[in-house]
């Protein structure tokens, strides 16, 4: 797929340089950019049907410019697609109790370490800290009190 990819790329590079070639060659109506590099008038490099055999091949490389850049933008979504992880699948959430050590966030009740009120085992994992304790949160940043305003001195007489 990615040698289809570049291969697709390179000959769509080489495409646009030859469209563009050919246009700057090509007469126009009011003399253009081919009359810039010396062809006057009736004088063409290709001989006098020249217009015509130009057209033609402009519009064959026009069509193929188009077919390769449709070809280009679905290979690229392809190769796009195939390059991304499939998304896993939702795994079930588990609630925790959140309260200190031994006791039930639900009752209040004090339990032995590692069961709750029911007599169950619960689930072991981290604990929402006491009012006051330590936390792993971000905490703000206690801001400097305001120094106190000096008083002038007195003036002595």
């Amino acid at each position: 797929m990615t040698f289809l990819l570049y291969t697709t790329f390179t000959l769509f590079i080489i495409v646009c340089v030859f469209l563009i070639l050919l246009i700057l060659i090509q007469k126009g109506r009011g003399g253009g950019l081919a009359s810039a590099f010396g062809g006057g008038g009736g004088n063409t490099a290709f001989g006098s049907k020249t217009g015509d055999v130009l057209t033609w091949a402009t519009s064959i490389a026009f069509g193929v410019f188009l077919l390769t850049a449709v070809a280009l933008n679905r290979l690229a979504d392809a190769h796009s697609n195939a390059s991304k992880p499939a998304p896993a699948a939702a795994l079930p959430t588990q609630t925790i109790p959140v309260g200190t050590a031994g006791q039930n966030a639900a009752t209040g009740q004090n339990a032995p370490t590692g069961q709750n009120a029911t007599g169950q085992n619960a689930p072991s994992g981290p604990t929402a800290p006491a009012k006051g304790g330590d936390s792993s949160l971000p905490q703000p940043v206690p801001a400097e009190p305001a120094p106190k305003p000096v008083a002038p001195p007195t003036p002595q007489p």
